[in-house]
């Protein structure tokens, strides 16, 4: 915003400007061409009054023109009827080929020049000194003018970037997940108009997404109250007992993908930051280790996080490396990072392509090859980045030296609100 604030500002400066040298230019050049019609005839009138006769000395004429010259702060010269140089006094002029009975102007080789016809055949030719103050004068006078433009600029310009910063916060806000954020509506100009359709706009995706929750809140609720009625009803049924396992399998499977799709929608509620508290994340890591029997290393690491959010990050990573390890060594490891910790979870299974190793991250994705039943829904490893996320990280799939999978987490000391 800084950038644009400057942009605006030196273009009004730069506009302006141009706008008074263009009109000081058109000015300065009507000016200029009255004063050299006054001059044309001034330096006619005098030269035939004061220029003596052709007869009388050079020495004369010289004396004359040495005279006129710092009186008319001109460069003079006088030529003889055939062209040859008489006199002059300044800079060295070149005589024009033609010239009128009085007093005309022309330009010869860059020089602005006056060319003067006496009634004895001689020329008098004639150029204006250069005047620098007077560019001076005129340099200084726009230089000031540019100045007085961008300081009465500045207060307009910084009024209206002010406003666009305060609509870009707004924006920034929502775009971390602060769905009442709105932006103040200022003025009746463009920008007001802009603040009150991101208005209207931040409501629509507030409505959108709260309705979007209440609907998955209330499908969660009616999908458990008929699994736990038909959860009953096979503790009471008898009959084959492998059909009872398999359908009570059913269940629990149901059961684990409607606790992920609530931890998800929790999760985009409320953020990790709401219930962050001081937490041991090699504690944690051992606690769900001795579930899956993984092997554990690394160092105690102290931070801030959602403890039980951080729980279920680690125990869908170990029950990933288990149900892919094909029997070998789960490890888990924590280190320590200048900003938190990295958690490091690794099998020996047959590894994940390099082609799904961001895809396997998607919801509801499986890998090609996938068994239909016990390979999960697709959502645990959703709901690890998920989290890894709303704690200031992220997570990473590679391949293990020596074969299988290694997945690297990195949390920050303290998530963002």
């Amino acid at each position: 915003m800084r950038r644009l604030r400057t942009q605006i500002h030196l273009t009004i400066v730069a506009v302006l400007a141009l706008f008074a040298v263009l009109a000081g230019a058109a000015w300065w050049h009507a000016a200029g061409l009255r004063e050299q019609g006054r001059f044309a005839e001034a330096i006619a009138e005098t030269a035939l009054e004061l220029l003596p006769e052709a007869e009388r000395p050079v020495a004369e004429l010289q004396a004359t023109l040495d005279r006129l010259g710092p009186r008319f702060g001109v460069d003079a010269a006088v030529y003889g009827p055939g062209g040859e140089l008489l006199a002059w006094v300044g800079r060295p002029l070149p005589l024009p080929d033609a010239t009128g009975p009085r007093g005309h102007w022309t330009r010869i080789r860059g020089h602005l020049l006056l060319a003067v016809r006496l009634a004895d055949g001689r020329r008098l030719v004639a150029a204006r000194q250069p005047d620098f103050q007077h560019g001076v004068g005129l340099v200084a006078t726009l230089a000031l003018l540019a100045l007085a433009v961008g300081v009465g600029a500045w207060p307009l310009v910084t009024r209206l970037t002010r406003r666009l910063e305060r609509l870009q916060s707004r924006v920034e806000a929502l775009g971390r997940g602060d769905l009442s954020a709105r932006a103040p509506v200022e003025g009746r100009d463009e920008v007001a108009d802009l603040a009150r359709s991101f208005n209207r706009a931040a409501e629509r995706i507030q409505g959108l997404v709260e309705a979007q929750r209440r609907q998955l809140a209330f499908a969660s609720h009616e999908l458990r109250s008929p699994l736990a009625r038909l959860r009953v009803a096979l503790e009471m049924l008898r009959g084959d007992d492998a059909v009872r396992a398999g359908a009570a399998r059913d269940v629990a499977e149901l059961d684990a993908l409607i606790s992920e799709l609530l931890e998800a929608s929790r999760l985009e509620a409320v953020g990790a930051g709401e219930r962050a508290e001081p937490l041991d994340l090699l504690g944690l890591l051992a606690e769900e280790a001795a579930r899956t029997d993984a092997v554990v290393s690394g160092e105690p690491v102290e931070l801030r996080g959602d403890a039980r959010l951080l729980r279920r990050l680690v125990r869908n990573l170990l029950d990933n490396a288990r149900r892919h390890a094909a029997g070998s060594e789960v490890t888990a490891r924590v280190e320590r990072t200048p900003r938190g910790a990295r958690l490091l979870v690794a099998d020996r299974g047959p590894g994940v392509p390099e082609s799904e190793r961001e895809r396997i991250f998607e919801p509801f994705y499986r890998p090609p090859g996938a068994p239909e039943t016990g390979s999960g829904f697709g959502l645990g490893l959703a709901l690890v980045r998920q989290i890894a996320r709303a704690h200031g990280g992220d997570v990473a799939c590679r391949p293990r030296a020596g074969g299988g999978t290694e997945f690297e987490v990195v949390l920050a000391a303290d998530p963002p609100h």
